[in-house]
């Protein structure tokens, strides 16, 4: 059984230039993300699907910096890059993240790992985003699952963020294509709560978290900090979770 996990970067961002570059105390967001990730317990192995754009040099330099492998392939279509990324290394299971969640939590990472090898009729599973801080993003499918989508997906909203095509299909969602299952968070809703990278407001909550409590506790003492400290949670409070899929939609088109 290998489990393989999966992280997308590029260097180029609308709102936010190079944003998983930025330096934390000494240490790129990148850096901390895949460090973060390397934390789990029930990965084998990490990748970094990156683009063929000029500064994705600089993401390299992370990878071979930590000690993980990557892939460069297409900006827009990143399903595919994703699984081309995946392909050749022949995993059963795949896990994607997205390098916009610097603060990625391990232990929420094996839960859901665990529970997928322990529930095998399942092709798909994932942190619930209505209930989980944005910025936990995790989602587990089997190989199979994602090359049927790689395979299967026409829309440019579903090329673009990889996953669409298997929630929507998804028995969690009503569909019949895929078994899936929604991890709803067991402690309550934090789902208003933003440790994700997308803004220069969230890089100032971000690196006030992390310069006044590292880089290794877990997501709930994250949320207890910023609970405690209303002036910075209220920071990069005005933007809506998944901006950047409502924009998608609303360009939307079907790929000959």
């Amino acid at each position: 059984m290998k489990i393989l996990a999966i992280t997308q970067a590029r260097y180029g961002s609308t709102r936010l230039p190079a944003k998983i570059l930025k330096v934390v105390n000494g240490m790129t967001l990148l850096e901390i993300h895949l460090r973060r990730i390397l934390q789990a317990k029930t990965i084998h192995q990490l990748k970094i699907a990156t683009t063929d754009e000029e500064g994705s040099k600089y993401i390299i330099d992370v990878a071979d910096k930590v000690g993980v492998g990557y892939y460069q392939g297409s900006v827009d279509d990143v399903l595919s890059r994703f699984y081309h990324a995946a392909e050749t290394e022949k995993p059963d299971y795949v896990l994607r993240f997205t390098s916009d969640c610097p603060l990625i939590d391990p232990e929420v990472i094996d839960m859901i790992v665990n529970f997928a090898l322990q529930h095998p009729e399942y092709d798909y599973l994932s942190a619930d985003p209505g209930s989980y801080p944005d910025g936990l993003d995790t989602e587990v499918m089997k190989f199979s699952a994602l090359k049927k989508a790689y395979n299967e997906a026409r829309l440019t909203s579903e090329r673009e963020h990889v996953t669409p095509y298997i929630w929507k299909n998804g028995t969690a969602a009503g569909g019949t294509l895929f078994k899936s299952y929604k991890f709803v968070n067991p402690v309550g809703d934090y789902s208003s709560i933003r440790i994700t990278l997308d803004t220069p407001e969230d890089f100032e909550l971000l690196k006030k978290v992390i310069e006044e409590n590292g880089i290794r506790l877990g997501w709930r003492e994250y949320v207890a900090y910023l609970q405690k400290h209303d002036e910075i949670l209220a920071i990069n409070s005005m933007f809506e979770r998944n901006e950047g899929y409502a924009k998608s939609l609303n360009n939307d088109s079907i790929i000959k």
